[in-house]
């Protein structure tokens, strides 16, 4: 049975080749653990913040008040680890590696030792980040984007010195391993199909891995072009960022007099990553949720070729509209229009996406599985979430709502709920495939349940709090005089009423937590291919850390296209990839 526990004398030589291993499967494991890492250090984080800001009087036992500089460390590396080293380390890179060389017919990536690589690089990454919280000056406090001329003068202030080097260093290293990551999954998916599986018979997760990955090779190229001349401002000299004779101190006016750059040019240069990453994260989800609508609604994917192309017209789409993140910093009106435009031409397919779902599930009799309702939570954020995108792409509504917690709503619907519930349907899904036991149904749904609704009660107020002004990134919500205190007393209550929901959202993944602990040991033995599902990764002799002696020799061929399910024969009615068609069936594949 694919993913057996072996036994103690075989498993414990193995975990000690796992550490450096070139295997894909224990690869992907790798990065899912490092995600894990950071995020649980990403969340806590992100309560202290709330904390703070529901009493800011209060005293952290070991480092006493946090000062209006700790708070916005908090802010950077909140951001910094939760959008790099969750939302596109793990649905990338993650399960990426564990699925897609199966899902195209394939025993391994096109470059092992490469793969390994990208990994350490990753984490070596990620301990740089974490090490820049104990240096002298503090950790980094430009948040995750890092804007100039404050992030480009060392001496401009508390976490500008060392730990801003660090954070720049971790990024950088981020985007050499994202790199190669990227190009290990280009190759595999172009030139390790297997006989049969042609571009119009890939699955759409793959589609998505493809797309994502050809987004990553764009964006962090530039994001790592875009870090060297910061760091080159910082240390050499350069102008590319400080604007001659700028003033902030008269500290710093010598390190700023020899500039004669512009902050705009980091402001094209970062969001002309920034937003392509926001599909980065958000399409490896749309993909699986694509065909995991379809397999627990017994239905083909309806308007497959049209979800191929939406996809690819998301990527295509995603690296021209960077410019409604500056609809505040300058921009001419004309091009201001232009991104505008581009913007909200992008929410054409993504709502194809959402009909084309809708249409899959129509009048079926759903499955209503754990991995089933994570889907459709992904399917619920998404919508809601991207609801509000189409008013930010005004730049007249932007104007107001551009620094506020409106925004902040906005990209944790779109992007990091609905991103964490892919990943969490992934896991639901995959994990008898990995692990060979099942999740529990019963904590699987009090999981779900918890997350949806302690999500929309944390960021679904936010909205109101932005309408209403409130600014982001304010170490304090009290304390301040005269206008200001009245709209922050005003919205007080609400932010109260969020830090509370927000920990209720935390305190519901423990069953989620405690699930994959012990199902992992004490789980229901899972049946080779327990969703009959119809992709090659549940192909018997393509299982993950299969026994010693299985058919790893026999040859894998793709007969058909994905998710031939057959509506009246109910869940035993499916046609795997692997199986061949019938000569009288030839005609409807």
């Amino acid at each position: 049975m694919m993913g057996t526990p072996q036994s103690g004398a075989t498993v414990r030589p193995r975990k000690i080749r796992w550490l450096f291993s070139t295997d894909h499967h224990v690869i992907g494991l790798q990065y899912l653990a490092l995600a894990c890492v950071a995020v649980t250090v990403g969340v806590g984080l992100s309560l202290f913040m709330r904390l703070h800001l529901i009493a800011p009087d209060f005293v952290v036992p070991g480092h006493g008040p946090i000062l209006p500089e700790d708070y916005l460390a908090l802010v950077t590396l909140h951001g910094t680890l939760m959008l790099f080293f969750v939302l596109t380390t793990a649905p990338q890179s993650g399960f990426g590696n564990l699925i897609l060389p199966a899902q195209i017919g394939s025993r391994r990536m096109a470059f092992p030792g490469l793969n390994a690589a990208g990994f350490w690089t990753t984490a070596l990454a990620l301990v740089v980040l974490l090490g820049s919280t104990f240096v002298q000056g503090g950790a980094a406090i430009s948040g995750w984007t890092a804007y100039p001329p404050l992030s480009a003068i060392a001496a401009a202030g508390p976490g500008q010195g060392l730990g801003m080097d660090l954070w720049l260093g971790s990024i950088a290293l981020f985007a050499v391993g994202t790199g190669i990551a990227s190009v290990n999954t280009l190759t595999t998916v172009i030139r390790f199909r297997c006989e049969g599986m042609t571009w119009e018979r890939l699955p759409l997760t793959v589609w998505a891995w493809f797309t994502a990955a050809l987004l990553s090779l764009i964006a962090f190229s530039v994001l790592l072009a875009a870090l060297v001349l910061l760091f080159l401002d910082r240390h050499a000299a350069t102008g590319f960022f400080v604007p001659q004779g700028d003033v902030l101190s008269s500290v710093v006016r010598a390190a700023a007099v020899h500039g004669n750059g512009s902050p705009l040019l980091w402001l094209h240069l970062f969001w002309f990553f920034g937003h392509p990453e926001v599909y980065i994260a958000i399409l490896p989800g749309m993909g699986l949720t694509s065909m995991l609508l379809a397999n627990f609604s017994r239905r083909r994917v309806y308007a497959y070729q049209m979800m191929i192309a939406t996809t690819l017209l998301i990527g295509g789409l995603g690296i021209l509209v960077w410019g409604h993140h500056m609809f505040v910093a300058g921009l001419n009106p004309f091009v201001g229009t232009a991104f505008s435009i581009s913007t909200m031409a992008i929410a054409l397919p993504s709502a194809a996406k959402v009909l084309s779902w809708l249409a899959t599930t129509w009048r079926s009799r759903p499955h209503f599985a754990t991995p089933m309702l994570f889907s459709l939570g992904f399917v619920s954020f998404f919508v809601v979430g991207g609801l509000s995108g189409p008013i930010l792409a005004q730049p007249i509504l932007d104007q107001y709502l551009h620094n506020t917690f409106f925004v902040v709503a906005h990209f944790h619907l779109i992007m990091a709920m609905a991103g964490v519930f892919g990943l969490f349907a992934g896991v639901y899904y995959y994990f008898p495939l990995i692990a060979g036991r099942y999740l529990s149904e019963g904590l699987g749904r009090v999981h779900f349940w918890g997350t949806l609704g302690g999500a929309y009660a944390t960021f679904l107020p936010m909205h109101m709090t932005g309408l209403a002004g409130e600014p982001r990134h304010y170490a304090q919500l009290t304390g301040i005089p005269n206008a200001a205190a009245r709209l922050l007393a005003q919205t007080l209550p609400l932010q109260r009423h969020i830090s509370y929901a927000a920990f209720f959202l935390a305190a519901s993944q423990l069953p989620f937590v405690w699930n994959v602990i012990r199902s992992a040991r004490w789980g229901d033995l899972a049946q080779p291919n327990p969703w009959n599902a119809t992709t090659l990764e549940w192909h018997p002799a393509l299982a993950p850390f299969a026994e010693e002696g299985s058919s790893s020799d026999e040859q894998i061929v793709a007969y058909c296209s994905p998710c031939a399910y057959d509506p009246g024969a109910g869940w035993a009615g499916f046609t795997p990839q692997w199986q061949e068609i019938p000569a009288s069936n030839v005609k409807r594949e």
